[in-house]
């Protein structure tokens, strides 16, 4: 079986063809800048990469050289179905789903929660029924793992009303992501079918946690929006709600403008004034820049303190399992991480953390108790497979 995943965003289309069964990529690829005269395709086939301008291209004229491509190399034919991605499903969708007409209004219907991501996303749903007509279409949400938590872990301390009538909660957000690598991290610890608590942590240019416990997300760190929880690469993560006020009257901007700042030019940009890069800034550290040590410091302070917060709705911890670009592939961070949870048994193996525990089935800490691991995420694979069983 081949499927093809599609993730649209508000100016990129990355697509995928993917074997769920053996987790082959057979080709993979970006769309990006759209809407520009810099408009391009790019994608990697048979381990050779290529490129094609699209000058001017949005979504629509950008998928069907997607689709056209997918011709040229001899993939489109043997397509079963079409996976994609959508940020918010709110509290309607807990799994994938079948996209149906009730589906797409319920897709619609979470746009006030997702007004950035979910109209792109109901588009490459509308594009790829055009293109792929009889094909059946799966949506998998970016909120859905989380559905699991309780009451107690999504609420806000706010009038019960704004819950119940206007959905103002708690969902999580990157839950394709924590759902695969908690499963991995299970198997590789021999506890798929034990009691467990692990705490994922996906660290990229956005960042967050979740306690998983025995194999459902039972917490985690973003919120309402991707916007709350630890700092991001731009985005500040949790801060006094009383801020936005403050700063709108300081700066003269109205709310939303501060918002935007808290969601673009906050984090590790904010902080350090130089980049949203992990690795610059560890470069930049290194050499002595002082903002950009005290960006990762704050960085890993927060995030450790979050993880050790998340201990709390797990009543236990077998491991922290770090993934994303920043997770999977900076030694400094998660040294700097371990090192703050030593308290909790976590001890660092430094030749295991700098070849970021591939020898060791991801760990990266010694000693028989509380493990850390690393473990390489990959959301087109359970996009593929989510879409794959609903097919099947």
């Amino acid at each position: 079986m081949q499927i093809l995943i599609l993730n649209c965003g508000s100016s990129s289309a990355k697509f995928a063809v993917m074997d769920p069964a053996s987790g082959v990529e057979l080709i993979a690829g970006l769309a990006q800048r759209l809407g520009s005269p810099q408009a391009s395709l790019d994608w990697k086939w048979q381990g050779q990469k290529h490129t094609r301008a699209l000058p001017g291209a949005d979504h629509q004229p950008a998928l069907r050289a997607v689709v056209a491509l997918l011709h040229e190399v001899g993939l489109a034919a043997g397509i079963n179905g079409v996976g994609h991605r959508v940020l918010h499903g709110g509290a309607r969708f807990s799994d994938p789903a079948l996209v149906t007409p009730a589906v797409i209004a319920g897709i619609e219907a979470c746009i006030p929660l997702g007004p950035l991501h979910n109209p792109p996303n109901l588009l490459g749903i509308r594009i790829a029924q055009e293109l792929f007509p009889g094909l059946p279409q799966v949506a998998v949400f970016d909120t859905a793992f989380h559905a699991t938590m309780p009451p107690c872990a999504y609420l806000y301390a706010v009038p019960m009303e704004w819950a119940e009538q206007h959905q103002a909660r708690r969902y999580g957000f990157h839950g394709t992501s924590h759902r695969f690598v908690a499963a991995d991290a299970l198997t590789r610890l021999g506890l798929t079918d034990q009691p467990s608590g692990i705490i994922t942590v996906h660290l990229g240019n956005g960042c967050s946690c979740a306690a998983v416990r025995d194999g459902r997300s039972v917490d985690t760190t973003m919120g309402l929006t991707p916007l709350e929880g630890v700092v991001m690469g731009t985005r500040s993560g949790s801060v006094d709600p009383a801020l936005i006020g403050y700063m709108a009257k300081r700066l003269e901007l109205p709310a939303d403008k501060i918002i935007d700042l808290l969601n673009k030019q906050s984090g590790l940009q904010g902080l350090s004034g130089l980049s949203n890069d992990m690795r610059t800034l560890i470069e930049h550290a290194g050499q002595g820049h002082a903002r950009a040590r005290l960006a990762i410091e704050v960085f890993c302070y927060v995030l450790a303190k979050t993880i050790a917060g998340l201990v709390v709705p797990l009543g236990r911890l077998d491991a922290v399992v770090f993934t994303g670009g920043i997770g999977e592939n900076s030694v400094p961070v998660r040294a700097k991480v371990v090192e703050l949870l030593g308290f909790l048994g976590l001890s660092l193996d430094v030749n295991l953390n700098a070849g970021h525990g591939r020898t060791a089935g991801g760990r990266i800490t010694t000693g028989s108790g509380s493990c850390a691991l690393v473990v390489p995420t990959n959301e087109e694979l359970m996009i593929a497979r989510d879409t794959a069983a609903l097919v099947a």
